[in-house]
Protein backbone atom coordinates (compact mmCIF):
# COMPACT_ATOMS: atom_id res chain seq x y z
CA UNK A 1 0.00 0.00 0.00
CA UNK A 2 1.16 3.50 -0.46
CA UNK A 3 1.68 5.88 1.96
CA UNK A 4 -0.13 9.07 1.85
CA UNK A 5 1.53 11.51 -0.28
CA UNK A 6 3.54 9.15 -2.17
CA UNK A 7 3.41 8.29 -5.71
CA UNK A 8 2.84 4.49 -6.70
CA UNK A 9 5.44 2.80 -8.12
CA UNK A 10 2.99 2.79 -11.56
CA UNK A 11 1.99 6.77 -10.85
CA UNK A 12 5.95 7.82 -10.61
CA UNK A 13 7.09 5.31 -13.87
CA UNK A 14 4.21 7.04 -15.65
CA UNK A 15 5.35 10.58 -14.36
CA UNK A 16 8.77 9.82 -15.13
CA UNK A 17 7.97 8.33 -18.67
CA UNK A 18 5.89 11.42 -19.66
CA UNK A 19 8.64 13.75 -18.41
CA UNK A 20 11.08 11.90 -21.12
CA UNK A 21 8.77 12.32 -23.77
CA UNK A 22 7.41 15.89 -23.40
CA UNK A 23 11.61 17.00 -22.80
CA UNK A 24 12.24 14.65 -26.39
CA UNK A 25 9.38 16.29 -27.69
CA UNK A 26 10.28 20.14 -26.91
CA UNK A 27 13.84 19.25 -28.64
CA UNK A 28 12.36 17.38 -31.91
CA UNK A 29 9.32 20.30 -32.35
CA UNK A 30 11.75 22.62 -31.64
CA UNK A 31 14.33 21.10 -34.44
CA UNK A 32 12.28 20.11 -37.39
CA UNK A 33 8.72 21.65 -36.45
CA UNK A 34 5.98 20.31 -36.55
CA UNK A 35 5.85 19.40 -39.80
CA UNK A 36 9.21 17.73 -39.36
CA UNK A 37 8.52 15.82 -36.52
CA UNK A 38 7.57 12.41 -36.25
CA UNK A 39 6.49 10.29 -33.08
CA UNK A 40 9.12 7.73 -34.16
CA UNK A 41 11.93 10.23 -33.89
CA UNK A 42 10.57 11.50 -30.50
CA UNK A 43 10.21 8.19 -29.20
CA UNK A 44 13.99 7.62 -30.68
CA UNK A 45 15.11 10.84 -28.53
CA UNK A 46 12.93 9.94 -25.61
CA UNK A 47 14.52 6.38 -25.33
CA UNK A 48 11.17 4.65 -25.25
CA UNK A 49 9.29 2.09 -27.89
CA UNK A 50 7.01 4.31 -30.23
CA UNK A 51 4.01 2.20 -28.84
CA UNK A 52 4.79 3.71 -25.35
CA UNK A 53 4.95 7.20 -26.89
CA UNK A 54 1.55 6.24 -28.17
CA UNK A 55 0.06 4.94 -25.32
CA UNK A 56 0.48 8.72 -23.45
CA UNK A 57 -0.16 11.03 -26.49
CA UNK A 58 -2.27 9.47 -29.18
CA UNK A 59 -1.10 11.47 -31.85
CA UNK A 60 1.52 14.14 -33.01
CA UNK A 61 -1.39 17.23 -32.28
CA UNK A 62 -2.06 15.92 -29.24
CA UNK A 63 1.81 15.71 -28.00
CA UNK A 64 2.39 18.96 -29.69
CA UNK A 65 -0.11 20.95 -28.01
CA UNK A 66 0.74 19.68 -24.07
CA UNK A 67 4.53 20.67 -25.12
CA UNK A 68 2.87 24.04 -25.94
CA UNK A 69 0.61 24.48 -22.73
CA UNK A 70 3.75 22.95 -20.81
CA UNK A 71 5.86 26.40 -22.35
CA UNK A 72 2.78 28.67 -21.36
CA UNK A 73 2.58 27.27 -18.00
CA UNK A 74 6.18 28.74 -17.31
CA UNK A 75 5.49 31.70 -18.95
CA UNK A 76 2.37 32.66 -16.76
CA UNK A 77 5.09 30.92 -13.26
CA UNK A 78 7.19 33.56 -14.80
CA UNK A 79 4.35 36.17 -14.48
CA UNK A 80 3.80 35.77 -11.06
CA UNK A 81 6.62 38.12 -10.25
CA UNK A 82 4.92 40.57 -12.21
CA UNK A 83 1.34 40.00 -10.38
CA UNK A 84 3.07 39.87 -7.00
CA UNK A 85 4.83 42.78 -6.87
CA UNK A 86 4.92 45.97 -4.36
CA UNK A 87 6.03 48.18 -7.34
CA UNK A 88 7.08 48.47 -11.00
CA UNK A 89 11.01 48.37 -10.79
CA UNK A 90 10.27 45.21 -8.77
CA UNK A 91 7.55 43.79 -10.80
CA UNK A 92 8.92 44.38 -14.27
CA UNK A 93 12.86 43.92 -13.20
CA UNK A 94 11.62 40.44 -11.40
CA UNK A 95 9.52 39.34 -14.76
CA UNK A 96 12.55 40.14 -16.82
CA UNK A 97 15.02 37.64 -14.83
CA UNK A 98 12.04 35.03 -14.80
CA UNK A 99 11.74 35.16 -18.64
CA UNK A 100 15.59 35.70 -18.56
CA UNK A 101 15.97 32.07 -16.67
CA UNK A 102 12.89 30.36 -18.65
CA UNK A 103 15.37 31.14 -22.17
CA UNK A 104 18.14 29.39 -20.17
CA UNK A 105 16.19 26.66 -18.96
CA UNK A 106 13.89 25.60 -21.29
CA UNK A 107 15.41 26.73 -24.71
CA UNK A 108 13.66 24.55 -26.73
CA UNK A 109 10.33 25.27 -25.27
CA UNK A 110 11.21 28.35 -26.41
CA UNK A 111 11.99 27.88 -30.32
CA UNK A 112 8.83 25.76 -30.38
CA UNK A 113 6.51 28.71 -29.59
CA UNK A 114 8.36 30.96 -32.12
CA UNK A 115 8.39 28.72 -34.81
CA UNK A 116 5.02 27.93 -34.48
CA UNK A 117 4.13 31.59 -34.37
CA UNK A 118 6.28 32.53 -37.36
CA UNK A 119 4.54 30.43 -38.93
CA UNK A 120 0.95 31.63 -38.28
CA UNK A 121 0.17 29.33 -35.73
CA UNK A 122 -1.21 26.44 -37.62
CA UNK A 123 -1.64 24.32 -34.78
CA UNK A 124 -2.16 26.70 -31.76
CA UNK A 125 -4.18 29.61 -33.07
CA UNK A 126 -6.85 29.09 -30.64
CA UNK A 127 -4.30 29.62 -28.10
CA UNK A 128 -3.71 32.70 -28.91
CA UNK A 129 -6.69 33.98 -29.38
CA UNK A 130 -8.04 33.14 -25.94
CA UNK A 131 -5.46 32.00 -23.39
CA UNK A 132 -2.82 34.41 -24.38
CA UNK A 133 -4.79 37.57 -24.88
CA UNK A 134 -6.27 37.00 -21.95
CA UNK A 135 -3.03 37.04 -20.38
CA UNK A 136 -1.72 39.64 -22.00
CA UNK A 137 -4.25 42.01 -21.23
CA UNK A 138 -4.32 41.04 -17.95
CA UNK A 139 -0.58 42.28 -17.66
CA UNK A 140 -1.53 45.75 -19.28
CA UNK A 141 -4.27 46.39 -16.69
CA UNK A 142 -1.00 46.14 -13.74
CA UNK A 143 1.65 48.38 -16.11
CA UNK A 144 -1.04 50.70 -16.88
CA UNK A 145 -1.82 51.19 -13.10
CA UNK A 146 1.94 51.80 -12.32
CA UNK A 147 1.73 54.25 -15.06
CA UNK A 148 -1.37 56.26 -14.00
CA UNK A 149 0.70 56.20 -10.43
CA UNK A 150 3.91 57.51 -12.05
CA UNK A 151 5.82 55.05 -11.08
CA UNK A 152 7.07 54.55 -14.65
CA UNK A 153 6.69 56.62 -18.05
CA UNK A 154 3.67 57.06 -20.25
CA UNK A 155 4.57 54.29 -22.70
CA UNK A 156 2.33 51.82 -24.49
CA UNK A 157 2.25 48.46 -21.60
CA UNK A 158 1.79 46.42 -25.16
CA UNK A 159 4.68 47.33 -26.94
CA UNK A 160 6.96 46.76 -23.66
CA UNK A 161 5.58 43.63 -23.29
CA UNK A 162 6.73 43.16 -26.93
CA UNK A 163 10.18 44.37 -26.30
CA UNK A 164 10.46 42.31 -23.00
CA UNK A 165 9.35 39.22 -24.91
CA UNK A 166 11.43 39.65 -27.93
CA UNK A 167 14.76 40.47 -25.87
CA UNK A 168 14.76 37.66 -23.43
CA UNK A 169 13.69 34.96 -25.72
CA UNK A 170 17.24 36.33 -28.20
CA UNK A 171 18.91 34.07 -26.11
CA UNK A 172 16.97 31.08 -26.29
CA UNK A 173 15.67 31.35 -29.73
CA UNK A 174 19.32 32.91 -31.25
CA UNK A 175 21.46 30.73 -28.58
CA UNK A 176 23.54 29.27 -31.37
CA UNK A 177 23.95 33.23 -32.93
CA UNK A 178 25.00 33.77 -29.19
CA UNK A 179 27.14 31.41 -28.86
CA UNK A 180 29.27 31.78 -31.99
CA UNK A 181 29.93 35.56 -30.58
CA UNK A 182 30.94 33.83 -27.40
CA UNK A 183 33.83 31.90 -28.49
CA UNK A 184 31.76 29.25 -29.50
CA UNK A 185 30.82 28.53 -25.97
CA UNK A 186 27.03 28.40 -23.85
CA UNK A 187 27.06 31.80 -21.88
CA UNK A 188 28.64 30.79 -18.63
CA UNK A 189 26.64 31.39 -15.21
CA UNK A 190 28.56 34.88 -14.64
CA UNK A 191 27.68 35.83 -17.99
CA UNK A 192 23.77 34.85 -18.13
CA UNK A 193 24.00 37.21 -14.52
CA UNK A 194 25.68 39.82 -16.30
CA UNK A 195 23.18 39.93 -19.17
CA UNK A 196 20.25 39.93 -17.03
CA UNK A 197 21.32 42.59 -15.04
CA UNK A 198 21.77 44.75 -18.20
CA UNK A 199 18.56 43.37 -19.58
CA UNK A 200 16.66 45.50 -16.75
CA UNK A 201 18.85 47.76 -16.51
CA UNK A 202 18.44 49.30 -20.18
CA UNK A 203 14.47 48.25 -19.97
CA UNK A 204 13.94 49.83 -16.13
CA UNK A 205 15.88 52.76 -16.87
CA UNK A 206 13.88 53.42 -20.50
CA UNK A 207 10.62 53.68 -19.18
CA UNK A 208 12.11 55.12 -16.05
CA UNK A 209 11.54 53.27 -13.51
CA UNK A 210 14.59 53.70 -11.61
CA UNK A 211 17.00 56.96 -12.09
CA UNK A 212 19.15 56.80 -15.31
CA UNK A 213 22.85 56.37 -13.50
CA UNK A 214 21.60 54.12 -10.66
CA UNK A 215 21.90 50.64 -10.15
CA UNK A 216 19.31 47.62 -10.24
CA UNK A 217 17.49 47.53 -7.08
Amino acid sequence: MTAPGRLSKRDATRRENEARILAAAEKVFAEAGFGGATMQLIADMAGLPKANLHYYFATKEELYRKVVERIFVIWLQAADRLDNAPDAATGIGGYIEAKMEMSRRHPFGSKVWASEVMHGAPVIQDYLETALRDWTEGRIAAIRRWIDEGQIARIDPRHLLYMIWATTQHYADFGHQIETLNGGRPLSDRQWAAATESVKAVILRGIGAIPARTGIP
